[in-house]
């Protein structure tokens, strides 16, 4: 299934039914007085969480969504009956905003999450509703209220506690495999990954956390390199960025601490809250370099990259060195409130004293 995570959608409510003038006439009453009912109340538009759904494509297509309006009144005291309200049911995680102005109205969260989009119009008032003591036959009613018409733009942020962050091709998906349940697409090719994988974590019994997989940045992203920045926004709810940096590239003439760099500058030309979370350094593909040559070289890339955060040293596809991670993670997730960064745990765009 295609994922779909912007759409653009016209909703509106249900108008309310007019109210009704009519007097009970039967044999031998002769003033039998107003009997005109209300009118029913329109139907409303309610947006609804539902954690089955990972998506938006239903609403890439499908773009107009219309509740039905309120029956009017009839005679004899009969009220028009009110129109059933209509759920659009999205993923956890999406934002719903006004088109027009930008302004966030329904962040939803949690599963089973109910919030009105589009308030459907009351029904109108029948003449019976005018009766007084002096007034005892009203020909007074009023039409319906309208309902609420709104054009809609849906977002999805994936919810997540760990998001991986890397060039393509770093190792991400092949990490997110090793780790968890799931199975994203692996191949030795970059833009491998073309969407967001979300995979469960079990450390042990009742601990786990969700880890996120984003397609791989390059430089230039801000200006639509590669797949651009469009899928950053699915790291801006997690509470712990993990750097993944390939270690050992096929091109000898590629410089993975330059790489690194790059990276960082385009997360914070994105977003700076998001580059001022949590980052930890992961180096991958530590099987490809000689066992002798392993501890110098991360000392080297961490040295000239002025870091002071965690560095972890792994092998996705050999599954070394992930135990420990794993267990530092949990326990940085574990904590309820999200932990503010260091300042010296990330590095920045700067270039380092040796002018590498």
């Amino acid at each position: 299934m295609k994922f779909v995570d912007e759409a653009t959608i016209d909703i509106s409510a249900g108008h309310g039914g007019a109210g009704c003038v009519s007097f009970r006439r039967e044999k031998f009453i002769p003033f039998g007085g107003p009997n005109g009912g209300d009118g029913g109340r329109g139907g409303s538009v309610w947006a609804v969480a539902d954690r089955n759904i990972n998506t938006l494509i239903d609403y890439r297509y499908a773009r107009r969504h219309d509740a039905k309006n309120g029956e009017p009144g009839r005679g004899s005291d009969q009220f028009g009956a009110a129109s059933p309200d209509i759920e659009l049911r999205m993923p956890v995680g999406s934002m719903i905003s006004d088109f027009e102005t930008g302004e966030l109205l329904v962040e939803l969260l949690e599963h089973g999450q109910r919030e009105i989009l589009a308030k459907g119009g009351d029904g109108g008032f029948g003449n019976m509703h005018f009766k007084t003591s002096t007034n005892r036959s009203p020909r007074q009613k009023t039409p319906g209220w309208p309902g609420e018409a709104k054009k809609l733009k849906l977002e999805l942020r994936v919810l997540a506690d760990v998001g991986l962050l890397g060039m393509p091709n770093a190792g991400k998906s092949t990490l997110i495999s090793a780790i968890s349940n799931a199975r994203p697409k692996i191949a030795d090719y970059p833009f491998t990954t073309l969407h967001p994988n979300l995979g469960v974590v079990r450390v042990g019994p009742e601990r786990s956390f969700v880890v996120a997989d984003i397609p791989g940045l390059i430089e230039g992203a801000s200006e639509g390199a590669g797949l651009g920045h469009q899928f950053l926004r699915h790291l801006q709810r997690t509470r712990l960025l993990l750097h993944i940096v390939d270690a050992a590239p096929f091109d000898e003439s590629v410089d993975p601490v330059v790489q690194a760099r790059a990276i960082v500058a385009e997360l914070k030309k994105y977003d700076p809250a998001l580059h001022a979370k949590p980052r930890w350094l992961v180096f991958n593909k530590l099987d490809m370099v000689p066992e002798d040559q392993r501890e110098a070289r991360v000392k080297d890339y961490v040295r000239r990259l002025r870091y002071k955060g965690p560095v972890f040293s792994i092998s996705a596809l050999a599954r070394d060195g992930l135990q420990p991670l794993v267990e530092r993670i949990w326990h940085q997730v574990a904590e309820h409130q999200r932990p503010e960064p260091e300042p010296d745990a990330r590095f920045d765009t700067a270039v380092a004293a040796d002018g590498k």
